[in-house]
């Protein structure tokens, strides 16, 4: 397994996803005298030091010329569990309503297994992210500490903008699934009818 710097930073993603779910249950491991805001806030922070990580460990391994298929693997890991993770707690608050966190989680794992299944026949570029699934992660990834804030910053209501841009991503997560598999459909089923063939 290649170890540098910029895996470093993923690895660092990974473990800070427990803190940004774990800081919300401090209260009942007994840590008392804490508020719902000063928990929020600091998991909101973790948060985003998190997505910041994000982007370092893709500009540091891209610009060090040190990027490797580990690396590749394990960056859009940490992002789904990061997200999966703040999406969870987020419905155990009541901040985000169930049905939406199911369609972007759901929806990450079918990609996922897709962008797998085009890998194996050798046409995983037909299935690169594309402009819409940048547009829905960025719009995910400002909703998400929003509602983890879940107050007044600097005049900004975070509950209202971090619900409106979670359901934005979450209508674009469905449009760039459906985009995903209008693009690798084709080739699909050209390599099912060609295993049947050779079956045959």
């Amino acid at each position: 397994m290649p170890f540098n710097f910029p895996i470093l930073l993923t690895w660092l993603r990974v473990a800070l996803i427990p803190l940004v779910v774990g800081v919300f249950y401090l209260p009942d491991l007994g840590f008392h005298g804490f508020s719902i805001f000063q928990l929020g806030l600091a998991s909101t922070i973790i948060f985003i030091v998190a997505a910041v990580t994000d982007w370092f460990d893709g500009f540091l391994a891209r610009r060090w010329n040190q990027t490797s298929a580990f690396g590749a693997f394990l960056d859009p890991v940490a992002d789904k569990l990061m997200v999966a993770g703040a999406l969870l707690v987020l419905v155990h608050l009541q901040r985000v309503d169930p049905i939406i966190a199911f369609v972007i989680i759901g929806r990450e794992i079918a990609i996922s297994a897709l962008r797998e299944w085009m890998a194996q026949i050798g046409a995983s570029k037909s299935v690169a992210v594309s402009s819409i699934g940048k547009i829905k992660t960025t719009a995910q990834m400002v909703a998400i500490p929003m509602l983890l804030y879940y107050g007044d910053l600097l005049g900004i209501d975070t509950r209202f903008w971090g619900q409106v841009l979670l359901l934005i991503a979450a209508v674009l997560t469905v449009w760039s699934m459906f985009y995903y598999l209008r693009k690798a459909w084709p080739l699909i089923k050209e390599s099912t009818a060609a295993k049947e063939n050779n079956k045959q």
